[in-house]
């Protein structure tokens, strides 16, 4: 035993070592939840959790490595999900789907906006008062796709309530991007930053030319794919599609999840045979999935939590973001006469809170422009204390939104079986 403490940071060192044990214990996490009556994915989040916070285990030079994974695993995520977005499907769910994501943002931004400012206004110490409310509110629009992709690929669930929660992910993903680039143009102008029109330009950037090359890259896949009959061949090529494009996407500074996206959204509409793309690297996805989720609870760190204010605030932000995507989405349906309790199941899905939102609190933490506000502010106190309700909020909705996610699905299959 002694031995094996003296190893531990030789074998740490070796990525496949890591890889591997991340894995494993990760596996045996799930069962454990499973047993518990938790969705699996909460067990892979918690061993994430458990080795960002205690211990040497990870290093800076892993970090990265680990890091690549991810990009990965984004990659096959947002292939599968543009993969949903055929024609015909768009064409009986498209109106719908707009109309639901459009209030279901509005109704998100709104609620939690007035919620945290009225919160910051009697209780400042909590640093969520106007403007930082604004980012906050921007922020809590975005929804984790990892989460439900994977958790529906496990439950093997199909029909028009799950094309109806995909679309609204990801629609409401490339809206939340404008949205947050508005937020931020809107509250540096507030802290006296004047940077603002640069992030906004930036995300408007990223979207236009996501959309364009995600558009172009699914051309020559198709062309490259269309004589291919083996499933291996198939494999081999998404997968190298996948990795290139994923590469390119992100060393041009763009979205990997809406050049993907819309890379499996072309590609289907080109040809229909195209969908067996998507059947192809399904027994490839399992372990990466799993590792997305183990390196997504690594991120989290504990001490966000360790202040009596800081659960106050965050509690209060999860608590205002759940309502009002409910709300928001049961609104939607109702208005498009598809009944509320169809809206109120999707708004239940749609609580994870991961990559996107991350990237957005990454934006924050290496913004020049921000790095007064960020840890001194005369006016409204430290930024810092707004990211870190943000970061608690990730930690408890990736851990408890994939049960959520379970009982939206069921009920929301069993109302559309109904």
């Amino acid at each position: 035993m002694q031995f094996l403490l003296q190893r531990q940071q030789v074998f740490l060192e070796h990525p496949l070592f890591l890889i591997g044990l991340l894995l494993v214990l990760g596996y045996l996490a799930g069962k454990v939840a499973i047993r518990i009556r938790l969705p699996e994915i909460s067990g892979f989040i918690l061993i994430g959790v458990l080795f960002g916070n205690w211990g040497n285990w990870v290093s800076p030079a892993m970090e990265h490595l680990l890091h690549v994974l991810t990009e990965v695993a984004i990659g096959f995520l947002a292939l599968t999900i543009g993969g949903e977005f055929a024609a015909n499907r768009l064409k009986r769910i498209g109106r719908d789907v707009l109309v639901i994501t459009l209030l279901g943002l509005s109704i998100t931004f709104l609620l939690v906006l007035a919620g945290c400012s009225v919160l910051g206004y009697f209780v400042p110490a909590l640093h969520v008062q106007y403007p930082y409310s604004v980012l906050l509110a921007a922020i809590a629009c975005a929804t984790s796709p990892a989460i439900i992709v994977a958790e529906i690929h496990h439950m093997r669930t199909h029909g028009r309530f799950v094309e109806y929660l995909f679309g609204l992910v990801a629609l409401g993903d490339a809206l939340t991007v404008i949205l947050f680039g508005v937020a931020f143009s809107v509250v540096m102008n507030m802290l006296g930053t004047y940077g603002g029109g640069v992030i906004l330009g930036q995300s408007l950037r990223e979207i236009v030319l996501s959309l364009v090359i995600g558009g172009l890259c699914a051309v020559p896949f198709s062309v490259l794919i269309a004589r291919v009959r083996s499933n291996n061949e198939l494999m081999i090529i998404t997968v190298g599609f996948v990795f290139a494009v994923t590469g390119v996407t992100i060393s041009l500074h763009l979205s990997p999840l809406l050049v993907n996206m819309v890379m499996g959204a072309v590609l289907v509409n080109i040809h229909r045979s195209n969908n067996r793309v998507l059947r192809a690297v399904e027994p490839f996805t399992p372990p990466i999935y799993a590792l997305f989720f183990v390196i997504a609870g690594l991120e989290i760190d504990l001490a966000v939590v360790t202040s009596v204010a800081g659960l106050i605030a965050g509690t209060s932000y999860i608590l205002l973001r759940g309502v009002a995507r409910t709300l928001g989405c049961a609104l939607g349906t109702r208005l498009r006469g598809l009944g509320w309790r169809l809206g109120a199941y999707l708004g239940t899905c749609t609580y994870s809170k991961g990559g996107v939102a991350l990237g957005f609190i990454l934006l924050i933490r290496t913004s020049p422009v921000l790095e007064a506000v960020r840890t001194q502010s005369m006016l409204y106190g430290p930024l810092d204390g707004a990211v870190n309700i943000v970061l608690y909020s990730i930690f408890l909705n990736e851990l408890l939104s994939p049960l959520f996610l379970r009982y939206g699905v069921q009920r929301g299959t069993e109302l559309e079986a109904g």
